[in-house]
């Protein structure tokens, strides 16, 4: 028996530091799949007291605008985000980027997904049918380094560990709720997903290239970045 679709309230939040060349189309985007859906889908921009124009453009869109008062750098972001959609009884959240690289359109397709699988969570992965933008070689070499990481310790295979665009259900948002990793949290995120028992899986979309601002990983940081986030999810996964 298929669930009734219309009943269910989405939280899509997006996390935005810097974003004012992209943001309005994001939140634009979000609208306009709620409408031809049929499903409650709202977006929730958690302002990460950006310095550019990006709060004064909130100010004129019809979205929910969290605006941080300090940086707390892109896990903060996300763990005010989870704990607004929780507080607010919303019963499914989704994570996409403000610079506009995870097309919205995809929200029903890891919506249904996620129930039918009966997952907790539903990651976008653009390399599981590798169409659509496919990153930079370093964030690809890093990516293709935590699936090794997290295979080793999980003994689950995650494509696209890296990817912001995942959807939880409220088991989930409950769990995150009280711990979220800062900084570059998404491939510590799924030791926490394994270590709590959650089901979770993948699903294909297709990524765009940024339309504004600049890429956190850069050349000359991939391989601190690579040593950096593997020491966290070795400690997350052999911490209680």
């Amino acid at each position: 028996m298929q669930k009734d679709l219309s009943n269910i309230r989405i939280a899509v939040v997006i996390p935005a530091f810097n974003e004012e060349a992209s943001i309005a189309s994001v939140v634009d985007s979000v609208q306009q799949v709620s409408a031809e859906s049929g499903i409650f889908i709202r977006a929730v921009v958690v302002n990460d007291c950006s310095k550019d124009k990006t709060k004064s453009i909130l100010e004129n869109l019809d979205c929910v605008a969290l605006n941080l008062p300090v940086n707390l750098g892109i896990g903060g972001a996300v763990q005010t985000g989870i704990k607004y959609a929780y507080d607010n009884e919303y019963d499914y959240f989704i994570q996409i980027d403000g610079d506009g690289q995870h097309p919205p359109h995809h929200i029903p397709e890891l919506l249904k997904s996620l129930l039918a699988n009966h997952w907790d969570v539903v990651i976008g992965s653009r390399y599981l049918k590798k169409e659509g933008f496919q990153s930079t070689i370093f964030r690809r070499i890093g990516i293709y380094h935590f699936q090794l990481l997290n295979k080793l310790l999980t003994g689950k295979t995650v494509t696209d560990s890296t990817s912001g665009m995942r959807m939880i259900n409220r088991k989930t948002m409950k769990i995150l709720y009280e711990y979220y990793p800062d900084e570059y949290p998404e491939p510590e995120a799924i030791i926490i997903f394994h270590k709590n028992k959650l089901k979770f899986g993948e699903v294909p979309v297709t990524m765009e290239e940024r339309l504004g601002g600049v890429s956190s990983i850069q050349s000359f940081d991939a391989l601190y970045y690579m040593f950096k986030v593997s020491l966290a999810v070795i400690f997350t996964y052999i911490k209680k």
